[in-house]
């Protein structure tokens, strides 16, 4: 396993869905399988380019920025700012599971709202 050169497809890949092309993302990163856990998503690899694909289409002036990114073993973890249409700013962690031959073949994550208001002075990066 190449830490730092999975930890730059997981970015590439999360960037490239983003940003509109999941498509791509799928053909350049992922693996024979692709098996995801967020419930909103469909499995496999068409069910992440559908759900991109409306995202897209629903919400095209969404962005993200990438504020970490770690690795260890077959796994990368991705923290992410993201903002949607409204100024709705959200906090992302999505985490990928890279198979022997170093593409993305599972996804989890967990997704945040961030509050109007903080009940201390720290930011939730």
């Amino acid at each position: 396993m190449n830490l730092e050169q999975n930890k730059q497809n997981a970015i590439a890949f999360y960037k490239t869905a983003y940003m509109g092309d999941p498509k791509g993302a799928v053909e350049q990163y992922v693996g024979k399988e692709y098996i995801q856990h967020n419930p909103d998503v469909a499995d496999g690899t068409q069910g992440f380019i559908s759900y991109f694909k409306r995202m897209q289409t629903e919400y095209p002036d969404k962005s993200i920025e990438f504020v970490r990114c770690i690795a260890e073993g077959n796994l990368v973890a991705l923290h992410t700012h993201q903002t949607w249409p409204g100024n709705d700013q959200y906090v992302t962690m999505d985490f990928f599971r890279f198979d022997e031959h170093g593409k993305i073949c599972e996804h989890w994550d967990a997704i945040q709202q961030i509050p109007k208001e903080s009940a201390n002075p720290n930011t939730m990066y």
